[in-house]
C-alpha cells in the first residue's frame, strides 16, 4: 500500500528540516506548501507553469547589510557572516539571482564587512599575497618553458641516445 500524502508530507519536510534550520512557522509554511504541491500532483491539478510571485524584501539594503552581520532580505533571517550558503540551502538561488531580484549592486558584498576586514587582515600577515604572486611566477615561468619547447610532428621519428648493452651476469 502506497504511503498517504500525510506521511510523504511529513517525510519530506522532516527531511528538509533535518538540513536546515528552520522557524516553527517556516515549518508549518513548508508542510502547507508540501501538502498542497502533492495534493495537487494526486488530482492532476498541478499547473505546468508556476508563476513566481515577486518577493518583496523584508527589509532595506541598509538593514540587511551591517558591519557585523549580513540579514536575508527574502526570509527577514538575520545573524550571518557571509549570504552565500543560506541562498543557496534555504532560497535556491546563487548570489546572482539574489543580487538581480533585489537591485543589490556588484560593489555590494553579500559578506559582513567586519567579517571580510578580519579575512583580509589574517591573509595579509600570513603573507597569502606575496605566496599567490610566486606561484603565480612559478606557473607563468613553466607555461613559459612548456611553449618555448620545439614540438614533433605526428609520426616524426625523435632522435634517441642509442641503449647501452647489458653486461653479462657475475
Amino acid at each position: 500500500m502506497s504511503p498517504s500524502l500525510v506521511e510523504l508530507t511529513a517525510n519530506i519536510v522532516s527531511s528538509h528540516a533535518s538540513g536546515s534550520q528552520m522557524s516553527r512557522d517556516e515549518l508549518i509554511q513548508e508542510i502547507n506548501t508540501v501538502f498542497t504541491a502533492l495534493k495537487q500532483l494526486e488530482t492532476g491539478t498541478l499547473s505546468s507553469e508556476v508563476e513566481a510571485a515577486p518577493v518583496v524584501p523584508t527589509m532595506s539594503m541598509k538593514k540587511a547589510f551591517q558591519n557585523d552581520q549580513v540579514s536575508c532580505m527574502i526570509c527577514g533571517k538575520t545573524g550571518f557572516k557571509t549570504l552565500t550558503r543560506h541562498l543557496k540551502q534555504a532560497h535556491s538561488l546563487k548570489p546572482g539571482q539574489y543580487r538581480k531580484q533585489f537591485n543589490i549592486p556588484s560593489s555590494q558584498s553579500l559578506t559582513a564587512k567586519n567579517y571580510s576586514e578580519a579575512r583580509r587582515k589574517a591573509a595579509n600577515e600570513n603573507n597569502l599575497a606575496a605566496n599567490l604572486e610566486k606561484a603565480r611566477a612559478v606557473r607563468a615561468a613553466k607555461n613559459a618553458v612548456s611553449t618555448k619547447s620545439p614540438k614533433t610532428a605526428k609520426g616524426a621519428k625523435t632522435s634517441k641516445a642509442p641503449a647501452k648493452p647489458k653486461a653479462p651476469p657475475a
